[in-house]
């Protein structure tokens, strides 16, 4: 089992929960800035960086090194995003804040999202830190049970991850 997280300066606390939940690997996200500098070594648990990007800076990040991880949350700018293919994995697309229509969910994904995450192999990510923050917890995952539809429909690889920036 491998998690995804978004560290605050907390990185050796959650090497520590990570070992007391019996996780394999954890992956820690920092900002375009940060990551150069970070560097963690466990015997225990494989630790992967990666780069929580945007829209902005995705070409910067895989200018500099074509082999990171590029994460991407969710935003109204995904389509271009997943026809550039720069990011390796876009997650929270239930975290619109649209409201829903009257037979589906405003779920952020489509079928035309699903097409283009599928061709140039974007990972689409489910956040479990969205749910357990939401007041409105049915409607996320009324949500996210519609994007999980839509992906194995289409044959979208995708993760869960806690996306979480505390253990």
């Amino acid at each position: 089992m491998i998690d995804i997280v978004i560290p605050t300066n907390n990185e050796e606390e959650f090497i520590v929960m990570a070992e007391k939940l019996g996780y394999t690997g954890l992956c820690f996200l920092y900002d375009f800035n940060d990551y150069m500098n970070k560097q963690f070594e466990n015997k225990k648990i494989k630790i992967d960086i990666g780069v929580l990007g945007d829209k902005r800076n995705i070409d910067k990040i895989k200018r500099k090194n074509e082999k990171i991880f590029v994460v991407v949350k969710s935003s109204n700018n995904d389509k271009e995003i997943m026809e550039r293919s720069k990011a390796d994995m876009i997650f929270s697309f239930e975290d619109t804040l649209r409201k829903d229509f009257i037979h589906q969910r405003a779920s952020g994904l489509n079928h035309i999202l699903c097409k283009l995450a599928k061709e140039n192999n974007v990972i689409v990510g489910f956040s479990l830190i969205s749910i357990l923050s939401a007041s409105d917890k049915h409607l996320i995952l009324g949500r996210i049970r519609q994007n999980i539809k839509l992906c194995k429909k289409f044959k979208v690889k995708t993760m869960i991850a806690s996306f979480a920036s505390e253990p």
